[in-house]
């Protein structure tokens, strides 16, 4: 394996803006966010989503305690790791890890680390969520906005959606905020770093289908009391939860509201949908 860490501003590969890259350059930044790793769940493999030119992978190779894959849907990157990381190449995944069947190469747990792109890491965070169980940490960047939101505690302007169905399932820390200067070439938006350790929830005590539909609908309408922004779902039980707003309300409030509107009519599935 290579030793020299590579900047990334003098590599090859064009950043696409339809995969949404930016590559990182600051290797300090790069280091902090492997070192978020903390091991949780006595995981033996981690999956980098992602690894451009191997800005995170060069400091995630040298570490004993797992076994590094990435997955990545940009073929000149791959090309690229394949040149520059000889030894990773059994385990790079050519594909996309929404669409990826994560069991042909990870039957047991694993973890997950990137820099997402910004586009789409919503959506893979909903992936991450249909196979929690195999998943117990996840380390990350992606738009600020987005870091602050998912790790926002109940009370705060900031959490919506993503914070309640992440955090039904994960412990959530935000690490560390990245400019864009750090970035080749520098998005529009600042950064941040976020940590999900999977919790001790195997199961809501709730249809979780219908828990995140009432969570949906309720942050849709955010502004208005729950009893008047889950009217789509139907007229709810009376319940002094309904006199609240949306982000008032914890997780385990929500999974109450979900056992009323459950009351209104059968539903049944997961946690899936986007």
């Amino acid at each position: 394996m290579k030793t020299n860490y590579k900047n990334q501003s003098d590599s090859k590969v064009r950043a696409k803006k339809h995969l949404g890259q930016h590559f990182l350059k600051d290797m300090n930044i790069a280091r902090r966010i492997v070192d978020g790793l903390s091991g949780h769940g006595a995981y033996t493999k981690v999956l980098e989503i992602g690894p451009g030119m191997g800005v995170l992978t060069q400091f995630l190779l040298p570490n004993k305690a797992y076994e590094t894959y990435v997955i990545e849907i940009d073929t000149e990157s791959v090309a690229y790791l394949k040149k520059h990381y000889e030894e990773l190449t059994p385990r790079i995944i050519e594909g996309d890890f929404l669409k990826y069947n994560t069991n042909d190469v990870f039957p047991e747990q694993f973890a997950i680390i990137g820099n997402f792109p910004y586009n789409i890491s919503s959506q893979i965070f909903f992936r991450a969520l249909q196979i929690r169980d195999q998943i117990p940490e996840i380390v990350c960047m992606l738009q600020k906005e987005v870091a602050m939101r998912i790790a926002s505690p109940p009370g705060n302007k900031d959490y919506g959606i993503l914070s309640v169905l992440l955090q039904a399932f994960y412990d959530i820390d935000y690490l560390v905020s990245v400019p864009p200067g750090a970035f080749d070439p520098p998005p529009k938006v600042q950064s941040g770093v976020i940590r999900l350790r999977r919790n001790a929830t195997t199961k809501l005590d709730c249809d979780e289908k219908m828990f995140f539909r009432v969570v949906k609908t309720a942050f849709n309408q955010r502004r208005k009391t729950l009893r008047n922004a889950l009217r789509p779902i139907g007229e709810m039980p009376e319940h002094p939860l309904l006199t609240k707003r949306a982000e008032q309300l914890s997780v385990a409030d929500f999974v109450i509201l979900t056992q009323l509107a459950q009351t209104l009519g059968p539903t049944s599935g997961t946690i899936i949908e986007e």
